[in-house]
């Protein structure tokens, strides 16, 4: 073997290792968010995509902690009505105070449509709902688009996605392409700062 396949090989292994070891790191850090259900924020943000994200978001703004509740990512064609049904909300409180972004088709593009509704409407911090394992990126792509906004992150954990999702390729490809993802953001936004 020559010096410098052997240079490449120890390059590739160790690579290999800084790849594992982030993605330890990261699924043991989605696993364990600790849940606020308390602190009040100036608007409560949903990214639309997964399942019960909404109905989540909802329940937190009845509770009232936040006096806007904003939906990202939407269907254009879609009403607020349907989305009620769709989601099962009985109850609504303070209809008039939720705003529908109807914008955005992906996580960037959430982010973008999220920080226009912190400008436009002065908000200072957001409760951010979403799957946990999507938690990272949107966080991180929202802080991009809104340096200053202080974010309680609130995570929406989902059946769909086992527990033990190291023995369910479904599952496994989810966290490790959210993981691929969220290194390609972090490095993105480190890079554009």
């Amino acid at each position: 073997m020559t010096r410098a396949k052997f240079l490449f090989l120890i390059w590739v292994y160790f690579l290999f290792l800084l790849w594992l070891g982030g993605f330890i790191i990261f699924q043991q850090y989605i696993r364990k968010y600790p849940i606020d259900e308390t602190t009040k924020t100036d608007a409560i943000v949903v990214l639309t995509g997964g399942k019960n994200r909404i109905f989540e978001a909802v329940k937190l703004y009845n509770m009232g902690l936040a006096h806007i509740l904003f939906i990202s990512g939407v269907d254009p064609h879609v009403r607020f009505e349907e989305l009620k049904a769709q989601n099962k909300l009985l109850e609504v409180k303070f209809a008039e105070n939720v705003l529908l972004g109807k914008e955005a088709t992906n996580t960037i593009e959430n982010a973008i449509e999220v920080g226009e509704m912190v400008r436009r409407h002065h908000v200072k911090s957001i409760r951010l709902v979403t799957s946990y394992y999507h938690m990272p990126r949107s966080a991180c792509e929202i802080l991009a688009q809104t340096p200053d906004v202080v974010i309680i992150e609130h995570p929406v954990y989902s059946k769909n996605v086992s527990k033990r999702w190291w023995k369910r390729p479904k599952s496994f490809y989810l966290i490790a392409s959210e993981y691929h993802k969220f290194i390609f953001a972090y490095l993105k936004n480190l890079i554009l700062k």
